[in-house]
């Protein structure tokens, strides 16, 4: 999510950590690790919607500075590097999952 113009953390450390193992799924069904790829998600989502709304004010004439259509553009790259990056991951722990031998 966006808030003042940042990115906010998918979930600080802290709390992960002191999230009992019981606690990992909630009572919907979902899980710590759902939300975290639906928080990236959203993150990428509303960087680009922003994004875009910069750069239709920076056409049209009605934005007073056009640094910030640049900002905007770093934050949409940054949000989406993180969600490739959140992927890459997941896919390298299921790889190594898959070729643990019981």
């Amino acid at each position: 999510m966006i808030e003042s113009g940042f990115i906010t953390p998918i979930q600080r450390m802290e709390t992960i950590g002191e999230l009992k193992k019981n606690e990992n799924v909630r009572q919907d069904g979902g899980s710590l690790f759902s939300d975290i790829f639906n928080n990236a998600v959203n993150d990428v989502k509303q960087t680009q919607a922003n994004l875009e709304q910069q750069q239709y004010l920076l056409a049209t004439g009605q934005i007073d500075d056009a640094h910030t259509v640049p900002i905007a553009a770093s934050e949409a790259q940054m949000a989406v590097d993180m969600l490739v990056q959140l992927r890459n991951k997941a896919i390298d722990a299921y790889n190594e999952l898959m070729r643990i031998s019981l």
